[in-house]
């Protein structure tokens, strides 16, 4: 499998530049088929900063880690790949480090979200309505509960605040009913291209089709994997593991993921004066990094035509302030 597991890293020069800047830990949070950590280990390289560097590559799918182990390993000595989700980033920085001999600080840390081109690509793995499949969705294919378990277990109410908070679809209300109506007329809905369809029966219209079935089919992606939850541990905790002036750079897809990642880093960076009225002299914290990034870097035209793709990617960057080191033992 991991001859064919492919992903054009988004943003790879613009990642590399604000990221790469001495020897460190870096952690590939989203380590897919290791295309961004390949562009970070090579600048590394042709910087002559690899000696001393460690990257750390995490990943919950089997194929992108056999894939990504393929991809770098003329830099098998400066890696460590781990299955896992992101939002364990403490406990594996941690034991990675551990186990090496060095303290837990980390110079550079990478969160390329959403779902890479070969699970997009992969019709078993139900990512896509353009490909018949089933309803799975798990990134992580040991998980127990699937899109097919959801659909065909929520009731209408469910659906439609589920379609409604996590994809933004404004007519959440009508597929919910279509989906529980579908279900006790004909059974389970249990493939990609039969929920589709039960979609587009009940909307109008070319392009707000598609749009619904992006919408839907997010929602149930980001429901599966829990994905909203795990990106908010993932920054807090990877923020506190960064070293003085380590970076975290994060490249989100969808406005809930980028609102979460905006609102952190603006917290992060903020300085806490505490209740209204009570005129402290210090505050209470102070914000503990800076934002490299105030307005979201995007790709340009070039990217975007040569990997559409990229096309709603949005890059945040921020630098820790605060005390913090990377030693080895």
């Amino acid at each position: 499998m991991a001859q064919i597991f492919y992903h054009e890293p988004v943003l790879a020069s613009e990642i590399v530049a604000m990221l790469v800047r001495k020897s460190g830990i870096y952690v590939d949070g989203t380590l897919g088929g290791g295309g961004h950590s390949f562009r970070i280990l090579q600048e590394l390289a042709a910087q002559g900063l690899l000696e001393g560097s460690l990257l750390i590559g995490i990943d919950q799918d089997d194929a992108a880690l056999q894939a990504a182990s393929e991809k770098l390993k003329q830099y098998d000595d400066h890696i460590e790949l781990v299955k896992g989700n992101f939002c364990e980033i403490e406990e594996i920085v941690t034991k990675v480090c551990a186990h090496k001999c060095l303290q837990p600080r980390v110079t550079g840390i990478l969160l390329d979200l959403g779902v890479s081109s070969f699970q997009i690509d992969t019709p078993e793995r139900g990512f896509s309505y353009l490909r018949e499949g089933t309803l799975d969705m798990r990134m992580d294919e040991s998980g127990s509960r699937t899109a097919g378990d959801i659909v065909n277990s929520c009731s209408e109410n469910e659906l439609a605040g589920l379609f409604f908070r996590y994809g933004e679809e404004p007519k959440s209300r009508r597929i919910a009913r279509a989906i529980v109506a579908y279900r006790e007329k004909y059974g389970p809905v249990t493939g990609t291209e039969e929920l589709a369809g039960i979609i587009r029966k009940n909307m109008h219209g070319g392009e707000m089709v598609l749009k619904t079935l992006s919408r839907v089919f997010q929602a149930l992606r980001i429901e599966v994997n829990n994905e909203l939850e795990v990106l908010r541990r993932a920054l807090y905790d990877g923020i506190d593991r960064l070293e003085e002036h380590g970076r975290m750079a994060v490249i989100s897809y969808h406005s809930l993921e980028d609102r979460i990642v905006k609102t952190v880093f603006i917290e992060k960076a903020s300085n806490d004066w505490g209740p209204k009225g009570v005129g402290l002299r210090e505050p209470v914290r102070r914000g503990s990094v800076t934002m490299l990034t105030r307005k979201p870097v995007m790709p340009g035209g070039e990217e975007v035509e040569s990997n559409p793709r990229a096309r709603s990617a949005k890059l945040r960057v921020i630098e820790k302030i605060s005390h913090g080191g990377n030693h080895a033992c």
